[in-house]
């Protein structure tokens, strides 16, 4: 009788093992000083690269490990428990840099981009969010009109990831191209190089949480562009990005499940270490209800976002499926971020301490790629509601 088995593997075993030890060696002990320095980890990135962790998804003739979605999130998952702003920047770097390129690509653009993006030599970056427009991703004001050849580009982007780097090599934008028959916008996607003239790259943002990754407002002034730098058909800009935001929401879910268990493990150690009224606070079952119900979370989390990646894989529908573990996935961090920092005391508000830092970053999980009121409508709307 067949049954579910949700077992790795082993080579996604030995991958998940592999990053979880780059994860404990190589991030862990410096990526603090990152943090509180709100620098870019060039070095932690460059190491991920020969690692091969920005091609896992991608087949080997365009420079890709031959992998699939799944190791991206078990790798991103690792990364997170020790660290989100690493773990974001492979997030945003695969899924949503050079995973549009992959997916609507012409086979020139691919052979282009593709081996630098997919080595980590270059970052890509994803254009959406608009300063007006954040959750109504359709109401794109950022034009591209064809001129002599050229699309020429102006407006602005909000909130993205990886755009403002020294390794940045392109973003891709959404942009109104011109009105459908039905009278409503026609959005296309269009790849612009870093450093094009009219493109211009503001400072970073000042962020609560996620310090050692780069987010950046982007403006366009009569910014030009080859007409061969559309991407995927003009006019399905949006549908395109809709796809890459369904398959993105898996990997914020492994990596919000990443939080939840680093949250699991810090507090697991702490409440072995801290002594109180005689003996180790992690005796005292107030202590071990708390962190028995975080790794409950943590599991039940990982089961959703496993649920997700295995229907993509099998080519099944799974919208939902990914709705449901973003958004369970991404409420329950911030849920285990608050106890683990309560588990801390005082020294859970101590940014020396991982748990403080992981109590920082988990807000945003609700609100990037999709806040949890959307995950919402679109689960009841897959229900037919």
């Amino acid at each position: 009788m067949p049954v579910l088995d949700y077992r790795l593997t082993q080579e996604h075993e030995t991958l998940r093992k592999t990053v979880a030890e780059f994860a404990h060696d190589v991030v862990a002990p410096v990526i603090a000083e990152y943090y509180e320095r709100d620098e870019f980890p060039y070095d932690i990135v460059r190491q991920m690269g020969e690692l091969g962790l920005f091609g896992l998804p991608f087949p080997e003739e365009y420079g890709g490990m031959g992998g699939d979605y799944l190791a991206l999130c078990l790798a991103i998952e690792e990364l997170a428990r020790v660290d989100s702003s690493v773990a974001i920047t492979l997030e945003a770097a695969v899924s949503l840099g050079a995973m549009p390129i992959y997916r609507f690509g012409t086979e020139e653009q691919k052979r282009t981009w593709l081996p630098k993006l997919c080595s980590g030599e270059m970052l890509g970056a994803f254009g959406l969010t608009e300063p007006g427009g954040g959750s109504d991703a359709g109401a794109t004001r950022t034009t591209a009109r064809l001129e002599n050849g050229e699309w020429v580009i102006n407006g602005t982007k909000a909130f993205i990831t990886n755009s403002g780097t020294d390794i940045t090599g392109l973003v891709t934008v959404t942009a109104v191209t011109g009105v459908g028959e039905d009278g409503r916008k026609e959005i296309s996607s269009i790849i612009v190089p870093s450093g094009t003239p009219g493109f211009t790259v503001s400072k970073k943002y000042s962020k609560v949480g996620w310090n050692a990754s780069d987010t950046r407002e982007l403006s366009f002034d009569d910014c030009r562009v080859p007409e061969a730098n559309l991407l995927g058909e003009r006019g399905r800009g949006y549908a395109q990005f809709l796809q890459i935001l369904d398959e993105g929401r898996i990997a914020i879910a492994a990596l919000a499940t990443g939080l939840a268990q680093g949250c699991v493990d810090e507090s697991v150690k702490y409440a072995k270490e801290r002594q109180a009224f005689g003996q180790p606070i992690g005796k005292y079952q107030a202590i071990q209800f708390k962190i028995a119900d975080m790794e409950t979370r943590a599991h039940t989390a990982r089961l959703a976002w496993y649920r997700a990646a295995e229907k993509m894989l099998r080519g099944e529908p799974f919208k939902k499926e990914a709705a449901i573990a973003k958004l369970y996935s991404s409420e329950i961090a911030v849920t285990n971020a608050r106890e683990a920092t309560q588990i801390h005391g005082g020294y859970g508000f101590m940014n020396e301490f991982p748990v403080a830092r992981m109590w920082r970053d988990a807000k945003i999980l609700e609100i990037g790629e999709g806040t949890s009121e959307v995950q919402r409508m679109l689960i009841a709307r897959e229900l037919g509601l």
